[in-house]
């Protein structure tokens, strides 16, 4: 009788392996850059896979510059996203392949990757100044910049370090002068109160009919087509049959005059990405919603409970861990100098990295995006703070108590438990609230990698300059901050001894 039963068992369990699989299967991540057409762009692939009913379609908007989207999806993190030919030839592939489908995809297949599915439009780099500028000192082509090197050059960063960006432009045409960065939805603006004389565009930007930018003329033809495409994991058609079959009947569906109508209804007319996504994709978006929405509607929009939740996780799960390390660091630096020479300079250049760079570097290193990365970012900037407070508690503790608790036969762990950390302690929480209160804002740039937070909404709002939607992320971080302020001057009135306290 055993043998049918563990036959049976072992069956069932087959089964159970093989439905897993299935369930893993059937899910899709689509992700986005964080400029307007690549939001609209992403939503609309995003809508598409739903309406296929096959998978479970999650979709991860503003991830950062190409770099970072295109290691989240080498990485697996995410399936799909929209590019460009000419981004994937020259910034992606380092100029090793040609622009033709045929080639790009000969380089991209040793990734585990291939690009597909043209969208029928193409949105080409350039350069642009005022059309009144642009006038009075006869500059019609990117060869007449030449005689022009007092001009002011705001570009985007991506822009300033692609293969295809700046430098080889520079190089191309021999022009002078230095650039420097901005961000893309804050160059118009720039532009146009004078602030800057030239800027990197798209050609499919909305705002450069209602700024009146004369787009200058690439005379050398410098730059390459960029095509919009999918660029998505080489075996998404077989694991995703129905799906795919609805992504692939968007090929040529969208024009250059389409493209930039739709950005100009999110950058102009103020129309949510996910609205004018719905536009495009059939059923049509609800009046109200498609409208720009006050302050208030933003705040408190259907993203709000998803969103604190994400950036509570990302604060007090990242606090939870730096507390778990950066105490018993404190302590052991407090009682070894040797410890302490080596503790508190490295936690101290832990904090001096650049966020964004340490989050590239991170993904790199767990070859993911999203929120692991972000708590260990958010656990390593936690670290000083905590640490530095818990080492100078400790060492503010007379000598006489420790040796008093000696005399009367207690050992290091109890004098350490019922002396050192209770006198210490309001030093230690008052480092634990800072690092608290830190986590709360560098939070808000784990939006960069797909981890979510309040900073997602920041991050969109810089992309059309929405400044109603970057409150909308600010404000609840800001009245995160305090309430976590608050929080923890209650906590020390409860956990602290009134003899204690520092007042």
């Amino acid at each position: 009788m055993r043998a049918p039963r563990t036959a049976a068992r072992f069956g069932a369990g087959l089964v159970l392996w093989v439905l897993c699989g299935v369930a893993a299967a059937a899910n899709l991540t689509v992700g986005s850059k964080r400029f307007t057409e690549s939001y609209i762009l992403g939503e609309i692939i995003a809508n598409t896979a739903r309406k296929a009913g096959e998978a479970q379609v999650s979709f991860k908007p503003g991830l950062g510059n190409t770099a970072v989207v295109f290691a989240a999806l080498k990485s697996g993190a995410i399936d799909v996203y929209p590019e460009y030919s000419g981004t994937i030839a020259f910034e992606l592939l380092r100029g090793r392949s040609g622009t033709s489908m045929e080639e790009l995809n000969r380089a991209l297949a040793t990734d585990g990757l291939t690009a597909s599915v043209p969208l029928g439009f193409s949105n080409t780099y350039a350069l642009a100044m005022t059309e009144a500028a642009a006038d009075k000192l006869g500059i019609r082509t990117l060869s007449d910049l030449r005689q022009h090197a007092q001009l002011k050059l705001g570009l985007s960063q991506e822009f300033l370090n692609r293969q295809d960006g700046w430098p080889a432009l520079q190089k191309a045409y021999g022009l002078p002068g230095r650039a420097q960065g901005l961000d893309h939805g804050l160059a118009y603006e720039a532009l146009a109160a004078g602030r800057i004389d030239v800027m990197d565009v798209y050609t499919t930007d909305a705002k450069i009919t209602r700024y009146n930018l004369r787009v200058l003329s690439d005379d050398r033809h410098f730059f390459p087509s960029y095509a919009a495409l999918l660029l998505h994991r080489l075996d998404l058609p077989q694991r995703l049959p129905k799906t795919w079959t609805a992504l692939t009947a968007l090929e040529g569906t969208i024009s250059v005059e389409r493209m930039r109508a739709m950005n100009a209804q999110a950058e102009l007319d103020g129309k949510s990405f996910a609205a004018v996504a719905q536009g495009f994709t059939g059923g049509q978006s609800n009046t109200e919603q498609a409208r720009r929405a006050g302050f208030s509607q933003r705040l408190f929009g259907d993203d709000f409970a998803r969103l604190s939740a994400e950036h509570l996780l990302l604060v007090f799960g990242s606090l939870l861990a730096s507390c778990i390390v950066g105490i018993p660091l404190g302590v052991w630096s407090a009682r070894s100098p040797a410890a302490r020479r080596a503790i508190i300079p490295v936690v101290s250049v832990l904090q001096t990295i650049p966020s964004l760079a340490l989050l590239a570097f991170l993904i790199a290193l767990f070859n993911r995006i999203g929120m692991i990365p972000a708590l260990v970012a958010l656990f390593l900037y936690g670290l000083l703070p905590i640490v530095r407070n818990t080492h100078s508690g400790m060492t503010q503790v007379a000598r006489g108590l420790k040796q008093a608790g000696a005399a009367l036969g207690l050992r290091k762990g109890q004098i350490l438990r019922l002396i050192e950390l209770p006198l210490a302690l309001p030093t230690v929480l008052a480092g634990i609230k800072t690092s608290a209160v830190i986590n709360v804002g560098t939070a808000t740039i784990a939006a960069f990698i797909g981890a979510g937070g309040y900073g997602e909404r920041i991050v969109a709002g810089l992309a059309v300059n929405d400044n109603a939607l970057l409150l909308a992320g600010a404000v609840p971080a800001a009245v995160l901050a305090l309430l976590i302020e608050g929080v923890f001057s209650m906590g020390e009135r409860w956990l602290v001894h009134p003899g204690f306290r520092s007042t």
